[in-house]
């Protein structure tokens, strides 16, 4: 366990229900301050659930949460360090004053935080310059794009200049031009003692812009570390084979495919498998998103082991 002067969040023995449906089971993670962390797992395995959690926009059931040095059980704790928190949650952007303008918003948002009118200003100029609304401050929020409301949903979370940022799937629906912007923006956003802890089920997201991730499967956290130890557990286990039009579908049933490729005599695949057995199969070296996969099918298998190991 690292020194808790350099934890800047901690979960530990955390479960949570909706119902009879357990969203989250006996979750333990720790987030180092002045990290980037990405929370990576197919959608409803409880992602957004322990965001919420995080970001003290929920109540918890069982367990501990602690952020910024504050137990998030205690409601008197919850409310004092609630301000030091931005939460982005799925969607935000979407609920913004349609007829205000860029800069009518963020001026709304920055008296809420009880920012001086100087305060609101240079944070104004300096946000909408990272987030590339500089030059549209005086547009209606109903007529930005999807990605220029995403931005401006960012440059809305940030105005109190908080020390954590909670982003959960911020670039999904978003074209890939906007997608790479929004992953430029949280990198410059990230280091000194700011925590940004970001969901997603996109492994695009995760390896340009987190130092450390987790990978979540039904509830659990099944890996937690840095990005090159998930790509180091998968070395042996990535292939690719060439092969015929007419094979494509029985390679598909018997391997996990990652890609197809269209080759001049037929396709070039890319695998996941612990022992291919077949002379097709030449070794490849692995990615991130070849190390997902192959982590994700060890889950399902039941073949982890270790601290983050699937309980039956």
């Amino acid at each position: 366990m690292e020194d808790d002067r350099k934890i800047a969040a901690r979960v530990a023995a955390l479960t949570h229900r909706y119902g009879r449906d357990v969203a989250l089971d006996g979750v333990a993670l720790e987030i180092p301050a002045g990290r980037n962390v990405g929370l990576i797992g197919p959608d409803g395995v409880g992602k957004s659930t322990l965001m919420g959690l995080l970001a003290g926009a929920r109540k918890i059931q069982t367990g501990q949460v602690n952020v910024l040095g504050a137990n998030l059980i205690n409601e008197r704790l919850r409310r004092v360090v609630g301000p030091r928190i931005a939460y982005m949650p799925q969607g935000l952007g979407s609920n913004l004053y349609a007829d205000l303008s860029i800069a009518e918003n963020l001026t709304f948002f920055g008296r809420l935080y009880g920012l001086t009118r100087s305060e609101r200003e240079a944070r104004i100029w300096k946000l909408t310059a990272a987030t590339g609304l500089l030059a549209f401050l005086d547009r209606p929020a109903r007529k930005l794009s999807g990605g220029m409301k995403r931005r401006l949903g960012i440059a809305q979370t940030l105005i109190g200049d908080p020390p954590h940022l909670v982003v959960d799937e911020p670039t999904s629906g978003l074209d890939p031009e906007e997608r790479i912007r929004f992953r430029n923006l949280l990198s410059d956003l990230s280091g000194q003692d700011r925590i940004i802890l970001l969901s997603t089920h996109i492994v695009g997201d995760i390896s340009s812009t987190c130092e450390t991730i987790a990978l979540m499967d039904l509830g659990r956290i099944i890996f937690h570390g840095p990005p090159d130890d998930l790509v180091d557990s998968a070395r042996g286990k990535v292939w690719t084979i060439s092969t015929g039009y007419e094979d494509l579908d029985s390679w598909k049933e018997r391997f996990p495919v990652i890609s197809t490729v269209p080759s001049e005599n037929g396709y070039e695949l890319r695998i996941v498998a612990e022992n291919p057995d077949t002379p097709e199969a030449k070794p490849a070296e692995p990615n991130l998103e070849d190390a997902y996969i192959h982590y994700m099918q060890k889950a399902v298998s039941g073949h982890l082991s270790g601290a983050y190991e699937k309980k039956e």
